[in-house]
């Protein structure tokens, strides 16, 4: 079948094909060399640094494979040359096959003994295979001059005649070859392209020397392999008998694919319906026939085949020690170890040197080329993406000095490869394309903690800024409303609960954002916030929660509040929801909390904000566990590092080492103690806020999800409820909905209430009409709600004008008896729906209340927080939402 390939026209089709292919992964190759250092690993660190770890570990393994599996290749076409001279010469040791086998095994531990013994013996042989190989081809080229002998014609060697090239020029496959099948045993011929990109950690100055070494070989090796193909079917025909005496004889005639002999004075029209072993397509041997001297393309052989072994023998383990020493596939990171000053891959040439054995023993050069040709057309592909993608990025990194590249070109060439790949071999192909896609999605998922500034990133950077953009053109429409919520939780760690519920009402349908305040003096909030920036961002990503962490600076905790709600978002990506946590100390916290909680509030209805608030009965604030957690940490890894600097042998530390270790010990017994096991009343109060502050992580009991829908706010109290129904977690909760009616018109009111449900498409188990929310709360539910505020009351009917006047002054906080006055129905109405919510929602998992609101400077922040704190206590998980009476729902579709 190789004959084929240099006795046609589409043989040049297939040079040519094999070098445009070369030609543009070079100049894609030669980009991405001079867009920085080029460390060891040839193609697996250039579409690794370029595509990121998932495409580069992938290809990485498939490419040191591919390596590993040609160095076998390049060995049985040795070990068939060998053969066939042992076959001449009728000197065989066993049979054909096992012969192959035999000379393969013992070629490759001659080889891998050259190649544990360093770059230096590998350069000297491969400088010494180099002359060899030239010595042979220009013997091809003189030997076509040199008039052929009467032996060689008759085994179908002439002198060039343009009538052989006719005959030769058109195809003739044989058998069931193809163009394809041709061009997969030639391919791999071009493969060596990579060969100097693969031992990048070696060369003095990767950056200049690949581009201008693979661009040249290929230019080299190109017009070689024409050449070659060229003046070889110019001058010997397809079939020969290698007879003497089959010359033309006067009346016999000579036609069929032998014409051109015929007229050279030789009848093979016998090869017709005979087997015959000579001629272009029959004899392994023909180039020693149209050579000059047989010996030299015998050893030009044996150049080429061992050459390109040692360096595929050389390059698979340097490609996969570089794959090793970047830790992706952890359980291979045994072979990143290399040895002397080189840092040899030792352990990968064992590994290789087993992996070509293997591959020998199947001792066919045919079975094994389809395969090679794949998995280097997979690597060049990804190496043309890369340039490509690298330049759709348009990154700023993306510099590469060399110029002579195009980025569609790169794109084409990919795609090429791609194609080649089915056309070569389609099974072959799809299997390269299941393993790259298996170890692409394995490498997702264990994500390797490396970050090497790849295009991909830079493309998710422009894809993000560009739909940004987009977004600002479209204008806001109701059925395009999505929750994007911004949540106050301080460190994003610390309030887990809120977090959680948080993520799960805007996953897939909005935006999150978790934000921290960070009071004080700008000098000292400053660098706090710097350090926890990128600290908390990495424990929304460790734990899977799809949000933005983002904190700012202020002297007051208000003003910073006011500013992420007006500041934080880009274009339509702005929170229109804002979520924080209910403040359960607000009796203790002094005027100035309680006034910059109820401020944040307004301010978020000034800004047209919906407002949520989440209150659980243990809390929501694990930040002591969780500080107390670090600080243990902190002492153990002190510990640790104490224990491993001072042995234990009771030998004493002299000088600035003693004296350190004294200092160390100090500030780890102060750790301890203070970190020390809590008191067991504490410890369980601290277990039942960790579980509590864990409910919304895992999935949710059967049970309900109660919604009391008590004000028309836009519909964002429906909304929020529905969205939570249609996740996983919260598939087994029914959702019922609690509506406030009139006595005597329950059912009316519960029917309208089902058709407007209907209407807006959210799906209910079951409609529950409250009429008589407005009946006088028992004493008892009246007299907590006065305990509750009485710290706060100004009492001033009770005291003198002066008194008064002086305690308004000095506490404008304080509640008035006109005010209780003025809003005693909104008050008792508070503590009635407290008394409902106990009654028919206790059970539930979660309550959705609509949320009182309480008007600017006319309602005291007091009274309003005790109006939250008299709804909301001891219920199960209670999120108040209050809409900025802004349509979410519409009828409409």
């Amino acid at each position: 079948m190789s004959q084929t390939i240099i006795k046609s026209g589409l043989g040049i089709v297939v040079i040519a094909l094999s070098c445009v292919v070369t030609i543009i992964t070079g100049l894609s190759m030669s980009a991405i060399c001079t867009n920085g250092v080029v460390r060891g690993g040839g193609a697996y660190y250039l579409i690794s640094r370029s595509l990121g770890p998932e495409f580069g570990g992938s290809i990485g393994l498939i490419f040191a494979f591919a390596n590993a599996v040609a160095v076998a290749m390049y060995v049985v076409g040795f070990s068939e040359t060998v053969v066939d001279l042992l076959k001449e010469h009728n000197v065989l040791m066993v049979d054909e096959t096992n012969d192959i086998r035999i000379i393969g095994v013992i070629t490759v531990v001659l080889l891998l003994g050259i190649s544990v013994a360093g770059m230096e013996w590998e350069a000297k042989a491969q400088i010494v295979l180099l002359v060899i190989l030239l010595a042979a081809i220009v013997n091809v080229f003189v030997g076509t001059f040199i008039p052929p002998t009467a032996d060689k014609k008759s085994k179908g060697v002439f002198n060039y005649d343009a009538n052989i090239f006719l005959e030769n020029f058109a195809p003739d496959f044989r058998g069931e070859e193809s163009f394809f099948s041709v061009f997969s045993i030639f391919f791999p011929a071009a493969t060596g392209i990579l060969a100097g990109a693969n031992i990048s950690g070696d060369l003095k100055d990767p950056q200049a020397a690949i581009p201008k070494g693979t661009l040249l070989a290929i230019l080299i090796t190109g017009v070689t392999y024409l050449g070659v193909a060229l003046c070889v079917s110019a001058s010997v025909v397809r079939d020969a008998t290698g007879n003497f005496t089959d010359l033309i004889t006067p009346g016999v005639p000579c036609e069929g694919s032998a014409v051109a002999a015929c007229e050279l004075g030789y009848n093979f029209s016998s090869c017709a319906v005979e087997n015959c072993v000579f001629g272009a397509m029959n004899s392994f041997q023909v180039m020693t026939l149209v050579s000059g001297f047989g010996p030299l393309i015998i050893a030009g052989t044996f150049s080429a085949t061992l050459s390109s072994a040692l360096a595929s023998l050389v390059s698979a383990p340097k490609v996969f020690q570089a794959l090793c020493k970047d830790n992706i596939y952890k359980a291979l990171h045994f072979f990143a170890k290399g040895y002397g000053k080189n840092d040899e891959p030792i352990r990968g040439y064992i590994l290789t040197f087993i992996i070509s054995v293997a591959f020998i023993l199947i001792g066919n050069l045919n079975t094994i080329a389809p395969i090679i040709s794949n998995f280097f057309l997979a690597s060049y592909a990804l190496i043309n993406f890369s340039c490509f993608h690298a330049s759709y990025a348009k990154s700023p990194g993306w510099r590469p000095a060399y110029r002579y590249y195009n980025m569609w070109l790169s794109l084409l060439g990919a795609v090429l490869c791609c194609a080649v790949m089915f056309v070569i071999n389609w099974w072959a192909a799809l299997l390269t394309y299941a393993i790259e896609i298996l170890l692409y999605i394995y490498v997702t998922v264990k994500k390797p903690d490396v970050n090497w500034g790849s295009s991909t990133q830079a493309v998710t950077f422009v894809s993000a800024v560009s739909n940004a953009l987009s977004l600002v053109g479209v204008e806001d429409h109701v059925k395009n409303f999505r929750p994007q919520i911004l949540v106050l939780t301080g460190a994003a760690r610390t309030r887990p609960a809120l977090l959680d519920l948080a993520h799960s009402l805007s996953k897939n349908y909005g935006l999150c954002l978790t934000c921290e305040v960070f009071v004080g003096p700008r000098v000292e909030a400053l660098p706090e916030m710097n350090a926890g920036m990128e600290k908390n961002q990495q424990w929304l990503k460790k734990n899977k929660r799809k949000a933005f962490f983002t904190a700012v600076a202020c002297d007051k905790f208000r003003e910073g509040a006011e500013t992420l709600l007006q500041a934080t978002g880009l274009g339509r990506m702005k929170p229109n929801t804002l979520m924080v946590g209910f403040k359960r100390n607000w009796k203790t916290a002094g005027s100035e909390a309680v006034l910059s909680y109820v401020g944040v509030l307004h301010d978020a209805f000034d800004f047209e904000y919906g407002t949520l608030i989440l209150r659980m009965n243990q809390g929501l604030d694990v930040s002591h566990i969780v500080e107390a957690e670090e600080e243990m940490l902190k002492s153990a890894k002190e510990q640790q590092a104490l224990e491993s600097d001072f042995p234990s042998n009771g030998v004493k530390a002299k000088g600035l080492f003693r004296k350190s270790r004294k200092s160390s010990q100090q500030v780890l017994t102060t750790r301890v103690s203070v970190c020390g096991p809590p008191p067991p009343q504490v410890a369980k109060m601290n277990e039942k806020l960790l579980q509590a502050s864990a409910q919304f992580k895992t999935k949710q009991p059967k049970g309900t999800l109660d919604v009391w829908w008590l004000f028309d706010d836009g519909g964002l109290t429906l909304l929020l409820p529905y969205i939570l129904t249609t996740r996983k977690k919260w598939k087994d909760c029914k959702m019922r909905i609690f509506i406030a009616g009139q006595p005597g018109r329950s059912e009316l009111d519960k029917q309208e209430m089902k058709s407007l449900l209907e209407k807006f498409r959210i799906k209910c188990t079951d409609i529950i009409v409250i009429d008589d929310i407005h009946v006088k709360p028992r004493n008892e539910s009246l007299k907590k709600l006065e305990d509750m505020i009485e710290p706060f009351r100004l009492h001033e009917r009770t005291k003198d004008s002066t008194q008064v006047e002086t305690m308004r002054k000095t506490q404008p906080w304080k509640i008035t008896d006109d005010e209780l006055d003025e809003f005693e129905e909104k008050t008792n109405l508070q503590v009635r729906l407290n008394e409902l919510l106990q009654e028919n929602s206790k059970q539930a998992n979660l309550i959705v209340v609509s949320m009182p609101i309480a008007r600017k400077e006319s309602i005291s922040d007091f009274l309003y927080m005790a109006w939250l704190d008299i709804l909301t206590k001891d219920l199960p998980p209670t999120m108040l939402i209050r809409g900025n009476h802004k349509s979410v729902l519409t009828f409409y579709s």
